[in-house]
């Protein structure tokens, strides 16, 4: 299945988790920026909150798209230790990596957020949404943060993932939903007609958007 866009992904989806639709004490986290959109459809045809999750990825140095870990809010940080190795990765280099991105997810939890603060997880069921895992390093370090927050469920669901990266996270959460594992994988946008970057202000809009729906 080659998915139209992220919200067609985020729609069949919604299907899959269906049974948390309208359900006191459950939330959608999307992880920016393209996994904002696919969990604003999620959140909007289940009838429930959203929010963000803010997360980083590290990449190779000279070799930014392959992910050799991740950071995520709390001081949360993952590193993925075979592509570390197989792409001769110092700790130097990851500190300073690690330095660079911690800057950068400070000025999107700003971005996406403003002030207001990060939601409160603690008993509910948390459904963290991307739009894909290759790797699965920054939904990790998501996973890793927001159990920090001690959910009561802690559900990730994706449109389409690579098998090795699920069977890394399947253990780490109470749920896996996927609507994809295709084999051979080789990057997550190949399974989309549509797979242009979301920018700051269209997550930001999906965010303020959501926010409104509940308050009224």
């Amino acid at each position: 299945m080659i998915f139209k866009d992220r919200s067609h992904a985020g729609r069949l989806l919604a299907v899959a988790l269906a049974r948390y639709a309208k359900r006191a004490g459950v939330i959608v986290l999307g992880l920016p920026r393209g996994g904002v959109v696919v969990a604003s459809e999620v959140a909007k045809q289940l009838q429930v909150p959203l929010d963000v999750m803010v997360v980083r990825k590290l990449g190779v140095p000279g070799w930014e798209e392959l992910a050799m870990g991740a950071i995520a809010s709390g001081g949360v940080r993952v590193i993925h230790e075979e592509v570390v190795r197989d792409a001769r990765v110092t700790p130097a280099d990851i500190d300073r990596v690690t330095a660079k991105e911690m800057l950068e997810l400070q000025r999107r939890e700003l971005a996406f957020r403003g002030h207001r603060a990060p939601p409160d997880v603690a008993g509910k069921t948390v459904l963290l949404v991307d739009d894909g895992i290759a790797t699965g390093s920054t939904i990790r370090a998501a996973v890793r943060a927001l159990q920090q927050r001690a959910p009561a469920r802690l559900v990730v669901a994706v449109p389409v993932t690579a098998e090795d990266a699920a069977d890394l996270l399947q253990p780490l959460v109470d749920e896996f939903v996927a609507l994809q594992r295709p084999v051979p994988f080789s990057s997550v946008g190949q399974w989309y007609g549509n797979f242009s970057q979301t920018t700051d202000a269209e997550a930001r809009a999906l965010l303020d958007e959501a926010a409104a729906r509940v308050s009224s």
